[in-house]
C-alpha cells in the first residue's frame, strides 16, 4: 500500500481538529530504513510543547491501529513557525496583506521566486504586489509559498 501526503492529511486532520489544533501541513518522507511523517500544528493561542506532545501521542496510537505506513518511521508534531508554509487556500485568505516569499512551478512573467505582500485570493489564483508590480499567480503553479517572518529589533534608548 502506497500512503500520500493527501491521504494521509485526510486521515489526520479530523484527529489533530478534535483535539482543537489546526493541522497546518504535513510532510512525508518515506525511506527504506525510516521514514519522517512531520505534523505542523496551529492554533489561536499558539502551540506549547505539551500540545505537540499530545497531538502527537493521539496520532501516534491512530497510525498504530490503521498502520498506515509501511516499515518504520519517526513521527514528529510542531507549530509551523514564523516563516509558515502557507499550505490550504485559507491560509493565502489569512495572511493577506503580509509579506510572502514563494517559488514557482514554472516561469511567470520570467520569474521562478516572487516576494512581496500577498494582496489576496480571488479562487484559485493569487496576488502579490512586488514593488509597483501586481503579479497574478495560480495556486497550481505554487511550489512553495512562506510568509516572511517580520522581526523588528527594537532599537536602542
Amino acid at each position: 500500500m502506497t500512503v500520500t501526503k493527501q491521504g494521509l492529511m485526510e486521515f489526520l486532520e479530523p484527529i489533530v481538529t478534535g483535539l482543537g489544533f489546526e493541522l497546518v501541513d504535513l510532510e512525508l518522507h518515506p525511506s527504506r530504513r525510516r521514514g519522517v511523517v512531520r505534523l505542523f500544528i496551529d492554533a489561536a493561542a499558539g502551540v506549547t510543547v505539551d500540545d505537540c506532545e499530545t497531538v502527537s501521542r493521539r496520532v501516534s496510537s491512530a497510525l498504530d491501529v490503521a498502520d498506515p505506513m509501511p516499515g518504520d518511521y519517526s513521527l514528529e508534531v510542531s507549530s509551523p513557525g514564523l516563516d509558515r508554509r502557507l499550505a490550504k487556500q485559507e491560509h493565502f485568505d489569512r495572511f493577506a496583506g503580509l509579506q510572502v516569499q514563494v517559488r514557482l512551478r514554472r516561469l511567470i512573467e520570467g520569474r521562478r521566486r516572487v516576494q512581496g505582500t500577498l494582496v489576496a485570493r480571488h479562487g484559485e489564483t493569487i496576488e502579490i504586489r512586488s514593488g509597483e508590480t501586481v503579479m497574478r499567480v495560480p495556486l497550481a503553479d505554487v511550489e512553495v509559498a512562506r510568509l516572511v517572518p517580520d522581526v523588528r529589533i527594537p532599537s536602542r534608548p
